[in-house]
């Protein structure tokens, strides 16, 4: 399973499969009545657990609840990241932990290695094998080596001298699709993946808009240039997605084009976003955005690809991003945000309007917003200031700035970075796919 969101589980009108695929609907209804005689010898008499489990959902459409059939059907089933995998047990599909617990196990996600270091990043990757020979190619937990490495002065300036023309070759690419001028001394602050609220694209362009209303303010006193880059595709009918990224574009034109702004801050929204473009972001990102509300990303491979690549993390207790703060150390990597348990509790009493009143740069965030500034968007401003907002984006938003000005602190020391960035590296050994297809092997 590679979701939290229920909305994610497919679900088919019986009617229409009845229509397309009759013989095979019979077959589904034997299967869930044989299925619904063992959960009720399981639980005699317990008709509401029948309900929640049974393949078809009854109502005034009924459906064919897809991922019950894959469970049903299924010898063992696995989330992506240790996190979710516990989420799945205790909340999604509960009831079929407690009747097949023994079905259900994790499987963290990884990347390979070969497309995603040794192709895409030529420069880093031949320092790599310079310095520790070539076996992390196909055993990545080699990589472990650099360690003895982090603390290298000389070899501190050829990992920068790697990350710089890196740095270079995204900037080209900026300039090319965007027309925007990316300085490759400034910090490269990266958010590419899916337009989607729980992603919290949304809570990254507030953080932008803040770094601007400072700017204005002429609160610029040690201030890190920053150059911020999102890229991603939003599904069709995803109206809300598609405004977070008008938003964003709008806060880039004005960003871009106000001359008190200068080189401090530059923002994109690049294109056509795909697998070509990330093989040119994701070797030049120092700081790599994985914001999602704690409970609702799977797992995510971006950041891993990131974290291979020598980027900083900055991001929640969420997905992988556990696993990977634990291999990288919690002083190389910048934590933020409400915990899955903190969210659960906070849930009907949260007051966003209230932290917004309370928090005086996320008061003129809002007032920027509201006054048109970058145009009108009350869909968005509502669903900030809304008490049932899932994502909480209002109350992350204090802490998600605390963890930015320890990042843009960081970065101003050269040799502290690059440090952190060999040490980010040097753990990822555990995010390669040939792990994960090995832990399937052993176990599955």
């Amino acid at each position: 399973n590679h979701t939290l969101l229920p909305e994610a589980l497919e679900r088919w009108p019986v009617n229409m499969f009845g229509r397309l695929l009759p013989r095979i609907l019979e077959i589904i209804y034997e299967i869930n009545a044989r299925f619904l005689r063992e959960v009720a010898r399981r639980w005699p008499g317990d008709k509401t657990r029948l309900a929640r489990m049974s393949i078809i959902e009854e109502g005034d459409e009924k459906q064919v609840r897809m991922a019950h059939l894959a469970i049903i059907g299924s010898y063992s089933i696995n989330g992506v990241a240790a996190l979710h995998s516990e989420l799945l047990k205790k909340g999604l599909f509960h009831d079929f932990y407690e009747l097949w617990p023994h079905k259900f196990n994790n499987k963290t996600n990884g990347v390979t290695q070969r497309r995603w270091l040794a192709w895409c990043n030529p420069d880093l990757s031949e320092l790599i094998t310079d310095t520790i020979g070539d076996k992390w190619v196909t055993q990545l937990t080699e990589l472990k080596k650099l360690e003895a490495y982090a603390h290298d002065k000389a070899f501190q300036k050829k990992w920068h001298a790697a990350k710089l023309a890196n740095k270079q070759r995204l900037a080209k690419l900026v300039n090319d699709s965007c027309g925007v001028e990316f300085n490759p001394e400034a910090m490269f602050d990266i958010q590419v993946k899916r337009i989607h609220e729980y992603k919290r694209q949304l809570l990254n362009i507030l953080h932008v808009i803040h770094l601007y209303d400072r700017i204005k303010r002429g609160d610029t006193k040690n201030m890190t240039p920053r150059c911020v880059l999102f890229g991603g595709k939003a599904a069709p009918g995803y109206v809300m997605a598609k405004r977070i990224i008008k938003l964003i574009n709008n806060v880039a034109s004005t960003v871009n084009n106000d001359p008190d702004v200068g080189d401090l801050l530059k923002v994109v929204f690049l294109p056509n976003y795909q697998v070509s473009a990330m093989e040119v972001i994701c070797p030049a990102a120092d700081l790599s955005e994985q914001i999602s509300t704690a409970g609702k990303e799977a797992s995510g491979t971006g950041n891993m690809k990131f974290m291979m690549n020598g980027a900083m993390t900055i991001g929640t207790l969420d997905g992988a991003n556990i696993e990977i703060r634990d291999e990288a150390g919690a002083e190389n990597f910048f934590l933020f945000g409400l915990t899955v348990e903190e969210i659960r509790e906070l849930r009907g009493k949260y007051d966003p309007n209230a932290i917004i009143e309370g928090d005086a740069d996320l008061s003129r965030v809002m007032q920027l917003l509201e006054s048109g500034h970058f145009n009108r968007f009350d869909p968005l401003i509502r669903s900030i200031r809304e008490p049932a907002d899932p994502w909480m984006t209002a109350a992350d938003f204090h802490s998600f700035v605390d963890a930015q000005e320890r990042a843009a602190e960081a970065y101003t020391d050269d040799g502290h970075w690059a440090r952190m960035s060999i040490l980010n590296t040097a753990s990822s050994g555990r995010f390669s796919t040939d792990r994960t297809i090995r832990d399937y092997d052993a176990d599955i």
